[in-house]
């Protein structure tokens, strides 16, 4: 009989780890249901959320300030520019720019640069011949020679400057400076 005794008594001991064991699994897995969640509805309403949607608002302020600021400063570079897309008189453009020089007055040609003259005396100067193209004729205008007035001549290698005799008007398309 004590044989019997001993092996109730295992059984039993193994029964009762058994539950304790089951009871344990059973209580952790039970934590953060709808009744008792790991973080509460009531939490992420009135904390979690908003501190998001602020810090999503700050970051959107903070990027729509800065390309405000970039907008802004790209109209005014544009409206410094006359709509040219470069500065002062330098940039090349679409369309005919009229010009107005004074006597002893230089202008810079860039390459591709068109000039038209349209009043006054102007002499092109030049290191080399042919200065410039004359697209009126088909012709060249040598280093030293005045400008025909309504003739197109075009500026095909850089540095060639205009000096004009008096108050001179030119339309010009393309790039050039004021010297």
């Amino acid at each position: 009989m004590k044989r019997l005794d001993k092996r109730w008594t295992i059984r039993l001991g193994a029964l009762a780890l058994t539950a304790t064991l089951l009871g344990t699994v059973a209580a952790l897995a039970a934590g953060g249901d709808q009744n008792d969640p790991l973080v509460t509805l009531s939490y992420l309403n009135q904390t979690a959320i908003p501190q998001i949607v602020k810090q999503v608002e700050e970051k959107t302020a903070a990027t729509q300030k800065e390309l405000e600021k970039t907008f802004a400063d790209q109209i005014s570079q544009y409206r410094q520019t006359g709509g040219q897309g470069g500065a002062g008189g330098t940039a090349g453009s679409a369309s005919y720019t009229l010009v107005t020089m004074t006597g002893g007055q230089v202008m810079s040609l860039e390459v591709g640069c068109e000039v038209l003259l349209r009043i006054g005396s102007v002499t092109v100067q030049a290191d080399s011949s042919p200065a410039l193209i004359d697209l009126s004729s088909g012709g060249t205008l040598n280093k030293g020679a005045a400008l025909t007035q309504n003739h197109l001549y075009m500026s095909t290698i850089a540095g060639r400057t205009l000096t004009a005799s008096g108050t001179v008007k030119i339309l010009v398309r393309g790039g050039y400076s004021l010297v």
